[in-house]
């Protein structure tokens, strides 16, 4: 079993490639098959080096590896236009010498007409004298695959069960080569490419989202024409938007490296995309690695049904991420946020000991830079920490706890002898250790809320920052 994924580099990885992929790849380690990479570049005005490289490395930060060499379909083109060559040599394809301004009189006619927008087939049984007329005027020609309106073209469908397309449906004889002089073949187009290569690639399964249907009726009349093997076909359905349409860049955020920049993790990401129009077998949480999803992976269990984005959904799968990570792996990924910002633990252990600290609280990576900013940057104080340390015996116990702090002999502040020394300072204040705590973390974090107040201060107190921050209140 051979599957592949066949990206065009014409911009960033958007989710729904990249949950293509995932489908490709869940399927192929589930039937011990292969997963194979085809970079469609041969829309060379618009395919870029910058793309692939986004392609490949949003695949590879994935986890989603292939088991052969990736191939550049530009550097095919010849197989391709062989291919036409035969369909050409059969009476299969033909010439056709309408000019764009003659197609645009026909397409405006039929919507004057009502009609649906297709091809009418002029040049497909030309006269030799005609054509000659056409290439003496200096016209040039694209090559048009003939599509027999009475042909009932069927299949399979992994999703969707048996499909049926009629051959009137498919909008005339289809353009397999671009504009060219009569005695060349222009550039090969997609519906003619992609059916070469899967052939020369051995791919077994097609599968991709439901916006190629129509595209697979037409490569599958090619595949006949060719003498080729058809492969099957599974169509998954697309990602939607909350109003339930195809998600698409004005929606946002739609790659995968967006995704990356803002904080997401690869394991929620590919967690969240699997999600994305395939349930999961009775009994299995749905919150899984990969491998565990290969071992299940099969479509029957995915949806005929678009699949709505769900912001809340992947946000919560975020956190469940970060929170399994240990310290070490939470400071390897938050390391180059504090880097940015010109933001330096002094040493690996109060790295550690901040991610701890910080990692149970966090949605995305990326909220540990508004989060790790009071244990590198004096916080500046809001409404609620002003109200706070205005009161009389908030005065009265933070000047106590200064006074005890300054004649301190010790290097630092353990969390269990800072819990006792607030426990004291409260007592001699004679106020309720619930006020002596608000107060302490308003002057430390200038505001009551914030992460565990022993920790932080314990944290606080190695780097020297807890007592000018209570001096500044007085």
């Amino acid at each position: 079993m051979r599957v592949r994924l066949a990206p065009s580099p014409t911009g960033k990885l958007h989710i729904g490639t990249a949950r293509t992929a995932l489908f490709n790849w869940l399927f192929a380690k589930s039937q011990n098959g292969k997963f194979l990479l085809r970079i469609e570049d041969t829309d060379q005005e618009r395919s870029r080096e910058e793309f692939t490289k986004n392609i490949i490395n949003g695949l590879q930060w994935l986890g989603i590896n292939w088991d052969e060499e990736p191939i550049r379909q530009s550097q095919r083109v010849n197989h391709h236009r062989k291919a036409i060559q035969q369909l050409l040599d059969r009476g299969l394809a033909y010439r056709c010498y309408a000019t764009e301004a003659e197609l645009e009189e026909m397409r405006n006619a039929q919507k004057k007409r009502g009609d649906a927008p297709r091809y009418d087939n002029r040049d497909r049984d030309l006269d030799p004298k005609k054509e000659k007329a056409y290439q003496d005027e200096g016209r040039t020609s694209v090559v048009r695959f003939r599509i027999d309106d009475g042909e009932i073209i069927q299949w399979n469908d992994l999703v969707r069960g048996q499909m049926t397309w009629k051959g009137s449906d498919l909008g005339g004889d289809m353009v397999l080569s671009r504009r060219s002089q009569p005695d060349k073949i222009g550039a090969p187009l997609y519906n003619l490419v992609v059916v070469v290569d899967d052939a020369e690639m051995n791919i077994s399964h097609v599968i991709r989202g439901e916006d190629h249907l129509a595209n697979t009726a037409k490569q599958i009349a090619i595949y006949k024409a060719l003498g080729l093997n058809i492969p099957i076909f599974a169509h998954t359905p697309l990602i939607l938007n909350a109003e339930g349409r195809k998600l698409s860049k004005r929606d946002g955020v739609t790659s995968i490296s967006e995704f990356k920049d803002m904080g997401y993790t690869k394991e929620a990401m590919a967690n969240y995309m699997t999600l994305l129009g395939w349930s999961v077998p009775d009994g299995m949480d749905e919150i899984f690695t990969t491998s565990e999803a290969a071992q299940v992976f099969s479509f029957e269990r995915v949806n005929k049904a678009g699949a709505k984005f769900d912001w809340d959904k992947l946000n919560w799968l975020n956190a469940q991420s970060i929170h399994k990570w240990s310290a070490e792996r939470l400071l390897e990924e938050i390391s180059p946020i504090w880097a940015r910002t010109n933001w330096n633990p002094p040493d690996k252990q109060w790295g550690l000991d901040l991610a701890e600290l910080l990692g149970p609280s966090l949605t995305l990576i990326n909220d540990a830079k508004e989060q790790s900013l009071p244990f590198f940057e004096t916080p500046p104080i809001k409404d609620d920490g002003i109200k706070q340390i205005q009161l009389e015996d908030s005065q009265k116990a933070l000047r106590i706890l200064l006074e005890k702090l300054d004649q301190a002999p010790w290097d630092g502040l353990e969390e269990e002898t800072a819990k006792n020394l607030l426990t004291n300072c409260s007592k001699e204040a004679g106020v309720k250790k619930g006020l002596m705590m608000k107060s302490l973390r308003a002057a430390l974090f200038g505001q009551l809320n914030g992460p565990d107040l022993f920790s932080s201060w314990s944290l606080l107190a190695r780097v020297d920052k807890d007592r000018s921050r209570i001096r500044r209140c007085l």
